[in-house]
C-alpha cells in the first residue's frame, strides 16, 4: 500500500517517488488540507472503498496505516 500511495503523491507532487518515505510530512510535499481530500477521493475511486478521514494526518505513513486500517 505504501508503494501505492507514494507513487500517487508523487505524481500529484511532481517528486521522485524515492524521496518519499513513511515519515515525509504532507506540509513537506507541500500539500494543503484541500490537496488531502482530493487524494483521499483519488485514493477511494482506484481502491473501490470509502475513505472518511476523521483526523489531521501529518505524515505518509500515517496516511498508509488509516487506508489500511480502512481496508480490512
Amino acid at each position: 500500500m505504501f508503494e501505492k500511495i507514494a507513487a500517487l503523491l508523487a505524481d500529484h507532487c511532481d517528486v521522485d517517488v524515492d524521496t518519499i518515505t513513511p515519515e515525509t510530512t504532507f506540509e513537506s510535499l507541500g500539500i494543503d488540507s484541500l490537496e488531502t481530500v482530493e487524494l483521499v477521493m483519488d485514493l477511494e475511486e482506484d481502491l473501490g472503498v470509502e475513505l472518511e478521514l476523521e483526523e489531521k494526518l501529518a505524515t505518509v505513513g500515517e496516511f498508509v496505516s488509516f487506508v489500511e486500517s480502512k481496508m480490512d
